[in-house]
């Protein structure tokens, strides 16, 4: 409902008074809600029925439909409910993304369950660091094709050079020719808050974590915000408890979609959402900690938010880990053997023919293109620059040439491992100097 106010009596005061507005609807404070619409002197008001919040709202349609598919164009991942309980949807089209929330709230499950349902895509790529490190992503081994997992400054530093990869991908898209069609690739950190407080610094003495311009992630991060959206390289981040140390102010603010679930204080509100969804009513630091697991107040462009609303607030559905795995090899089955790194090489030593055997993995054939995309993702430094010129000129050379395949170009699995057994034959050792 939308209540105009008397004179005198300002929609601040009304929002501050949230508690004995509740009490006197005979309501708990988290079942009223006050958010200001575009009127003046209005605010608008949801009041749930009593209890109505505290139950499930059921499983996600990820877990309910088998055939469920994602387009990630023009589909909308099913994220939960709103508080009337009608779906809430969100599209990840060419959006950098920020969850943020206190520790066990469950903001790895509501990111996770965005990345299974855009996994169904199968032209999406995903690069995966988690600096949990538990288990949470490990059911996209076989779907991402650089998978990191673990708490140390040694992942950071792993974490660090995925992400630079991304940038490394983006700016050879932004400097091909125009009118080029580039597949999204998801550059995802989970706990990004280690990578930002990381200690560690490079043998030149650049830091890995940080906020100012020397920082390997803060820079990585920066610098595909910036561009990475016009050629379809995204950054998630999921962090909790935010502060100005471990995440900062240019990097949350580059995010085009924003969620938090339950918060400390508001300033920390402010800092996950942004002024202007706050000053609306967003209210994450009135989420009940513990009790509010999964839900979360979104702000962005891609999600259904009333008129006049700067947020939404949004019940995720609950996918548990079995039931991830479940989804994933689902999306497993639609990819054509992807290989999953555990390291990004940054050595000199590399060898391209074996590379290339690693990256097609037991998919009898796969385009060239992805091929590119996936040695550039193990050795940035290595194949950051390589073009299909690159790619044939090795191939040719070990008489594993790429040949059409329904009208493409690809690269064929066992043309590679016959010319790597051909050179051992010759040489003695599947990884001579080329």
């Amino acid at each position: 409902v939308d209540v105009t106010l008397p004179s005198g009596v300002s929609t601040q005061e009304v929002q501050g008074r949230r508690r004995k507005l509740a009490e006197n609807l005979s309501r708990h404070e988290h079942e009223v809600f006050i958010t200001i619409p575009a009127a003046a002197r209005t605010v608008r008001l949801w009041i749930a029925d009593s209890g109505a919040l505290d139950q499930p709202i059921g499983p996600s349609p990820l877990v309910l439909d088998p055939e469920l598919r994602a387009d990630y164009k023009k589909g909308k991942a099913p994220w939960g409910q709103d508080l009337r309980g009608d779906a809430a949807a969100l599209s990840l089209y060419q959006r950098h993304m920020l969850v943020t929330g206190l520790s066990n709230q469950g903001k790895t499950a509501a990111v996770r369950a965005l990345a299974l349902w855009l996994a169904l895509d199968p032209s999406v790529e995903f690069r995966i660091a988690d600096l949990k490190g538990i288990g949470d992503w490990a059911m996209f081994d076989g779907i991402a094709t650089v998978l990191i997992q673990g708490p140390t400054d040694d992942h950071v530093i792993q974490a660090t050079e995925m992400v630079e990869s991304g940038v490394t991908e983006m700016e050879r898209r932004l400097t091909s020719p125009p009118g080029t069609a580039f597949p999204p690739l998801i550059v995802l950190v989970d706990e990004a808050q280690v990578a930002f407080m990381c200690p560690a610094v490079d043998e030149e003495k650049r830091p890995y974590g940080g906020s100012k311009a020397t920082s390997r992630y803060f820079m990585a991060a920066r610098k595909i915000h910036n561009q990475g959206r016009a050629v379809n390289v995204l950054l998630w981040q999921g962090t909790q408890d935010p502060t100005d140390q471990n995440l900062p102010k240019l990097v949350r603010e580059g995010a085009h979609t924003r969620a938090s679930l339950a918060l400390g204080t508001e300033s920390q509100a402010r800092m996950a959402l942004g002024d202007k969804a706050v000053d609306g009513g967003a209210a994450p630091h009135l989420l009940r900690q513990g009790l509010d697991k999964g839900t979360l107040v979104v702000a962005s462009d891609g999600i259904d938010i009333p008129a006049g609303q700067a947020s939404i607030t949004v019940r995720t559905h609950y996918i548990d880990t079995d039931q991830a795995a479940e989804v994933a090899a689902r999306a497993r089955a639609l990819r054509d053997g992807v290989t999953t790194l555990r390291v990004i090489d940054t050595g000199e030593d590399v060898d391209p023919l074996a590379d290339i055997a690693a990256v097609i993995g037991t998919a009898p054939r796969v385009l060239t293109q992805d091929v590119l995309q996936r040695l550039a993702a193990t050795n940035p430094k290595a194949y950051g620059d390589w073009t299909n010129g690159d790619l044939k000129r090795v191939l040719e050379a070990a008489g594993a040439e790429p040949y059409k395949s329904d009208g493409r170009m690809v690269v064929g699995r066992d043309r590679v491992a016959r010319a790597l057994a051909n050179r051992t034959d010759d040489d003695g050792s599947a990884s001579a100097a080329q």
